[in-house]
């Protein structure tokens, strides 16, 4: 029996894993209150962490959101504790078959989707002398790759939806140097360029991008991080990032609110960036 709020499964066999031009913004009537009423929205790594927070920020605003994601007994429990206006679809962001998918599943069950969410991501901690191609580009395919899928997948049916905004979750790897994670620093300032090339390409359809750039937010995997707490010592506000602080940015660049803004960076990083 399938899961409440799960999005039809893929079939079997298939593997998941100059000139001045005034847009206007959709007028679309709204029938739910919120900053981000009736919008349809794909978050990726929807889960947990800061996807999940982005999920609870933007249903608590009126959205229906698509959880997309490879951890489906997380990702099901999230759907079932946010109720209908959530729904989960399994992801595999590496895979353009799986993101077709996931957008045709999001459109069948909400209708054309307004905003994405690139949060899906992965580190891998190796000096460079002993990084092993095979890792490097894992790192890649997901963090660089998966966000050019989404993009990708998501136009034809955000000019349906009359426009749209896409958020790419790059990171302060994506604006300063770190060791010993080679191939996230190279796919996050990867992020960030072609955020700015998508933002130049679809900014005509009335499709922005922009790049959400967290610096440490609290996880059990950063509480553990010895460079994790001295980042964080150091920084003018001493303290890590609580997920919901990123969600709420990442609210703010799906809504109106930001109507004026693409191609842009923000920065969440506690002043991290600022030394």
């Amino acid at each position: 029996m399938p899961l409440a709020g799960t999005l039809p499964a893929r079939p079997r066999g298939r593997r998941f894993i100059g000139a001045m031009t005034q847009i206007q913004a959709p007028t679309n009537p709204s029938t739910t209150p919120g900053r981000v009423a009736d919008r349809v929205v794909i978050v990726t790594g929807g889960a947990r962490g800061i996807g999940a927070a982005c999920v609870r920020a933007l249903v608590a605003e009126g959205a229906r959101v698509v959880v997309a994601d490879v951890l489906e007994a997380e990702a099901s429990a999230l759907v079932a504790a946010l109720g209908e206006r959530t729904a989960y679809v399994p992801l595999d962001v590496t895979s353009e078959e799986a993101w077709q998918h996931a957008v045709a599943a999001a459109e069948e069950r909400f209708g054309p989707v307004s905003g994405l969410v690139n949060n899906a991501g992965i580190v891998h901690i190796d000096p460079i002398e002993t990084l092993s191609e095979a890792d490097y580009r894992r790192v890649i395919d997901v963090n660089q790759v998966g966000v050019f899928l989404g993009m990708k997948a998501v136009i034809g049916s955000m000019r349906r939806a009359g426009g749209g905004s896409i958020v790419n979750i790059s990171s302060t790897g994506g604006l300063v140097a770190y060791s010993r994670i080679l191939g996230y620093v190279a796919s996050k300032w990867a992020v960030r360029g072609m955020t700015k090339t998508a933002a130049q390409e679809l900014g005509p359809d009335g499709i922005r991008v922009n790049s959400v750039h967290p610096g440490i937010v609290a996880s059990a995997m950063t509480a553990s991080s010895d460079r994790s707490h001295e980042q964080v010592r150091t920084q003018p506000l001493a303290r890590a990032a609580d997920p919901s602080e990123i969600g709420a940015l990442v609210l703010f660049l799906i809504s109106e609110e930001s109507s004026y803004s693409t191609g842009s960076e923000f920065v969440a990083d506690g002043g991290f960036t600022s030394l």
